[in-house]
């Protein structure tokens, strides 16, 4: 009787005793829902980010040409004199009209009679024929449709070598600059991160850079984001599978493809 109640008691045929312990199962169901919760809120930041930004940079433009152009307006022919109420955008209104008729009534004759008259008289004005020539310049150049000002986006080894930058090409070198340089040269800005209205303007060889695929929208994110924001690759694969760099080793270039033909041979 003992031998037979000792087999029944011994270790290999006892059951395991089951804890019931609520903590314990209530820990991986905390994690679990912690880490949805976080998720949420993360995709909740995403979302809401962009658009929150979007509209505080908006409402920011606005109020401040609302500032300065609605004090403008005579008191009787200002609508926020008869309302309760201010609105938002009057100001901005007001300019872009006043900018289209300006350039309805410079689209006839007499516009551009006046235009160059006036023109004339800032020409004789020592500083300021300097500004005003300077800043005519750029706005046609960026504004103009003909213009090939920030069309391209470039990658050209800077600032030392096997070390690449990402540009843009901002015009055919010209005049003195071209003329001392033996290479064919052109006007590459080189922008800083994160802001791409400061930078460094440099007169690249033309043979030196290579030309990329991608926008110049999607080249200024990038500037932007610093690269987190990298556009994707949408060139064929046959053409993908082909290397524009070279690897930086001792003399050999770094670029053995042409530049300025995308895709292009050798």
């Amino acid at each position: 009787m003992k031998r037979e109640s000792s087999e029944a008691q011994s270790p290999s045929s006892r059951k395991p005793k089951v804890v019931n312990n609520p903590a314990a199962q209530a820990q991986p169901v905390k994690i679990k829902l912690g880490g949805k919760l976080r998720a949420y809120f993360l995709a909740g930041v995403l979302v809401t980010a962009p658009i929150a930004i979007t509209f505080y940079i908006a409402w920011l433009v606005i109020d401040f040409v609302d500032s300065r152009v609605t004090p403008l307006i005579p008191a009787k022919y200002n609508p926020e004199t008869y309302l309760p109420f201010g609105i938002p955008g009057l100001g901005l209104i007001i300019v872009i009209i006043v900018l289209t008729l300006v350039g309805w009534l410079t689209a006839g004759y007499l516009g551009r009679l006046f235009l160059r008259m006036g023109e004339r008289v800032l020409a004789r004005m020592p500083f300021v024929r300097s500004v005003y020539s300077a800043t005519k310049q750029i706005v046609e150049t960026v504004l103009t449709r003909q213009s090939s000002a920030f069309r391209q986006v470039v990658l050209f080894e800077y600032p030392r070598r096997g070390s690449w930058a990402l540009g843009f090409i901002t015009g055919q070198t010209q005049g003195e600059v071209q003329s001392l340089t033996q290479d064919e040269v052109v006007n590459v800005f080189l922008p800083t991160t994160p802001n791409p209205t400061s930078g460094y303007l440099l007169f690249v060889p033309l043979k030196d850079l290579v030309v990329l695929d991608m926008t110049v929208e999607e080249g200024i994110k990038m500037v932007v984001s610093g690269g987190i924001i990298t556009p994707p690759d949408r060139r064929p694969a046959r053409i993908r599978a082909l290397p524009k760099i070279a690897a930086a080793e001792r003399d050999t270039p770094t670029i053995p493809i042409k530049a300025g033909k995308k895709g292009g041979s050798a």
